[in-house]
């Protein structure tokens, strides 16, 4: 994604943990970009708001991402939703893309590995 469109890009960021968030926002730097503390504000924001795309932390109090992942696709098929966990697993993958996630990038965050998993799942 050149530079020049980024700021156009809404983001919605689901992640609990300030310095996973911060992170994630200075390696996203001239994008549009919504923080939810947790699924269950995830769900209100995308029931308010159109996004271009999702990042989802899967572990969050009182909604994890994959319950708020569920939520959004009862009412939400569209959005593309990146799940952003520490666990790698093929059975976390799974369990992902059975949710309703479009993508899946692991902990700790780089750049390169982030920003090519959010090119690829938003133009599928």
């Amino acid at each position: 994604m050149d530079n020049d469109n980024t700021s156009m890009i809404n983001v919605l960021v689901a992640e609990d943990n300030d310095s996973n968030y911060l992170l994630v926002e200075h390696i996203l730097k001239g994008y549009n970009v919504t923080r939810a503390i947790n699924g269950i504000e995830a769900v209100k924001k995308v029931k308010d708001k159109d996004f271009d795309i999702i990042l989802m932390d899967l572990k969050m109090p009182g909604m994890d991402g994959l319950e708020a992942t569920r939520k959004i696709r009862a009412f939400n098929k569209e959005v593309p939703i990146v799940a952003v966990t520490a666990n790698v697993f093929d059975s976390d993958k799974i369990a992902t893309t059975e949710a309703g996630c479009n993508g899946f990038v692991s902990k700790p965050l780089r750049k390169k590995d982030l920003i090519t998993e959010m090119e690829r799942v938003m133009k599928s």
